[in-house]
């Protein structure tokens, strides 16, 4: 591996789905920017959208980090999440009586564009790169939370002299 693909792989930024993670970011902050500083409620579900926005990129980035099948799927589950948070957060604005509520349908194109995306980059995932995830709920196809770990086979002798030496 060359040193542009390993700087390709250490920035996120780079990827297809961590860039649309941040426009969606950027199109939350801009409609939420028109909800009233006095409404209670809808400054309560801008809190929860800008959340739910951030996570988007920021999980990208720790599921890229992480490297191992189980870390880069938790982070993936919450991802999900995030986004289906996000698409129903329409119903909240229209019910709390925000003024710009159709402005929202860009945001959820955008999701359907994200969706598309973050199916391509969970199928991406390492399933060799493993340990496994005794509570069952992150391990690859195949690989069961009362399965013997292989890495239990192999001699660990620690620092100990060679005994050949």
């Amino acid at each position: 591996m060359n040193s542009d693909e390993e700087d390709d792989i250490a920035k996120p930024e780079k990827l297809p789905i961590y860039r649309k993670g941040k426009e969606i970011l950027d199109m939350v902050i801009k409609i939420t920017a028109l909800i009233p500083e006095n409404d209670e409620y809808l400054m309560d579900v801008k809190a929860c959208m800008l959340s739910d926005a951030a996570q988007m990129t920021v999980k990208v980035a720790g599921a890229e980090a992480a490297g191992l099948y189980d870390l880069k799927m938790e982070n993936a589950a919450i991802i999900r999440k995030a986004a289906r948070d996000l698409l129903v957060q329409q119903h909240s604005l229209d019910m709390f009586g925000f003024e710009y509520v159709e402005y929202y349908q860009i945001v959820r194109d955008l999701l359907e564009e994200y969706r598309l995306l973050f199916i391509d980059w969970v199928a991406g995932f390492d399933k060799w790169d493993y340990i496994i995830d005794r509570w069952g709920l992150f391990n690859p196809p195949g690989i069961g939370p009362f399965d013997k770990d292989p890495d239990d086979d192999i001699p660990f002798h620690g620092f100990e002299e060679d005994p050949e030496e």
